[in-house]
């Protein structure tokens, strides 16, 4: 923290609160706010600038964040205890203001290049994995068992004449069984061929059970997949069970790995990049430094032709008319807000509600309200036009800045933009979630400097340092952006290194579990 930083940041002019840059304590004179604190506040947190009555809204980045729920007094702490939202809070009402701030999309006279995989078809990769899938939890335990004598530090020579190749991965998850055969099954379906027509994976491998809901032949079916070249599949009873399945996988991958290496990068445009924007672990900083940096980085990817999908429906709710605003039509905003209503339906239906969140995690950081943490949200979107609007894994067909309809669930979130066609992840975190999506390498970005270094071992970029007044958000966007490239040509992630990304793979599970 730079010494002549003032100790708060003041984000908009008609907001009622301003941020702590660092732990404030009670008698501390904050200079141009004219307030001095009353108790303690702790770093990330709100701190009141005028008197605000009982009922009344509490505004930040200049957008209604929550209700007073008793008097608060300037200098005093906002957070829990004052202020909340409901209708025993208080009306809040949005103006979706359809296409109100559609613009033209600035381009670049010299688009920006990656050295990317060009696949056959002429689908571009970042990564070049082989993946086996597992049709239904039954077969999980066999889809990993295959992945793990691949693996480079078990066995080195597995994958040594393959250097092209960056691994064997096991995509299993606990459904395909015991579930509705509607939209739940629809949604597993499509998931699981999202991930095998992936223009990360060279070849994917079905490892089925045999009695399941899921039937890989259904599947198959469902979703236009067939045994090829790049595409097999079997059933564990069908071969003799565990052993005999484990054997019959290897010797399939082994089949796959030769023309799966035939592959080399080469210099491609920027707009074959997809990324899928996630936050998790989010604090009080999450809307001023990390995520505003990454929409910045957005702007520009969308600028060089590439395409950026925002997520998270429970996790914009209550600043989904920012994204309205910036539909190219109508039709595209209703779109958003057909998704929000279902979303209040489904929660009601399981007796729940959209105001559930924040995570603790999410309050010790600073955040008060779902209104506060979607509004910081939003930024990750940056300030391009809006020009889709994607059901889960659905397939992306379209560029600039998309919107794709998920939990706030980061691994199920994340898993369906990858199914859409997400190449890369960019990930912000506050409180330090630990992250990765195979076949697509996930960035993490820290929204304080405190979080990179005690976690720097996890965290890509630090975005702390425009709180800490030593950097803007352009140039710290402007940082991101070329990391980007870079990772897209082939650089490790931290959590790539580490290993993560195939846990993470968390298909969305709707509807009853019978």
């Amino acid at each position: 923290m730079l010494q002549d930083v003032p100790p708060v940041l003041r984000l908009n002019p008609a907001d009622d609160v301003v941020i702590a840059r660092r732990q404030l304590v009670s008698g501390t004179a904050i200079d141009g706010e004219g307030i001095t604190v009353i108790g303690l506040v702790p770093p990330g947190h709100k701190v009141a600038t005028r008197a605000i009555a009982a009922g009344q809204p509490v505004r930040r980045y200049n957008q209604i964040i929550g209700f007073a729920t008793r008097d608060i007094r300037p200098g005093e702490h906002v957070h829990l205890h004052n202020l909340g939202i409901g209708a025993e809070h208080g009306a809040f009402a949005r103006d979706y203001a359809f296409c109100a701030d559609v613009r033209p999309t600035p381009a670049v006279a010299s688009p920006a290049t990656f050295r990317g995989i060009v696949r056959e078809d002429g689908r571009i990769a970042t990564r070049n994995y082989v993946a086996i899938l597992s049709s239904v939890n039954c077969s999980a335990t066999v889809a990993r068992a295959i992945a793990d004598r691949f693996r480079r530090d078990l066995f080195p020579d597995a994958l040594a004449p393959y250097p092209n190749v960056d691994g064997v991965i096991a995509l299993t998850h606990g459904t395909g069984c015991g579930m509705d055969m509607g939209e739940s099954m629809q949604v597993l379906r499509r998931t699981m061929a999202g991930y095998a027509r992936h223009p990360n994976v060279a070849a994917a491998l079905f490892v089925g059970l045999g009695c399941e809901a899921n039937q890989i032949a259904s599947l198959f079916g469902a979703e236009g997949l067939r045994d090829g070249e790049r595409v097999a599949s079997y059933n564990m009873q069908d071969v003799g069970g565990t052993a005999k399945a484990i054997e019959r996988g290897v010797a399939i991958v082994r089949g796959m790995l030769p023309a799966a290496d035939r592959v080399e990068r080469r210099d491609v445009p920027a707009s074959h990049l997809l990324l899928g924007l996630q936050c998790g672990g989010s604090d009080g900083y999450s809307g001023i430094t990390a995520n505003p940096a990454l929409g910045n980085a957005v702007d520009r990817l969308v600028a060089h032709g590439g395409t950026a999908i925002l997520s998270e429906t429970p996790e914009i709710y209550g600043a989904e008319h920012l994204l309205t605003r910036r539909a190219v039509s109508r039709e595209v905003g209703e779109k958003l807000i057909a998704r929000i209503r279902w979303w209040e339906d489904y929660t009601a239906r399981n007796h729940g509600e959209m105001n559930n969140n924040p995570s603790p995690g999410n309050k010790a950081g600073g955040l008060t309200t779902i209104l506060e943490k979607s509004l910081g949200a939003v930024a990750k979107g940056g300030t391009t036009n809006l020009v889709d609007v994607y059901e889960y894994a659905q397939p992306v067909d379209k560029h600039g800045f998309l919107y794709m309809d998920t939990p706030g669930y980061d691994p199920v979130s994340a898993t369906g933009q990858v199914a859409g066609g997400a190449n890369m992840i960019v990930f912000t975190t506050g409180r330090g979630s630990a992250y990765g999506c195979a076949p697509s390498p996930s960035l993490k970005l820290s929204t304080n400097s405190e979080l990179w270094q005690r976690q720097e071992e996890d965290i890509d970029l630090n975005c702390g340092e425009i709180a800490d007044g030593a950097a803007t958000i352009e140039e710290v966007g402007a940082r991101l952006f070329d990391l980007i490239l870079q990772t897209a040509s082939g650089a490790k992630t931290k959590s790539e290194r580490f290993g993560y990304g195939q846990s993470e793979f968390v298909p969305w599970q709707l509807g009853a579990v019978m």
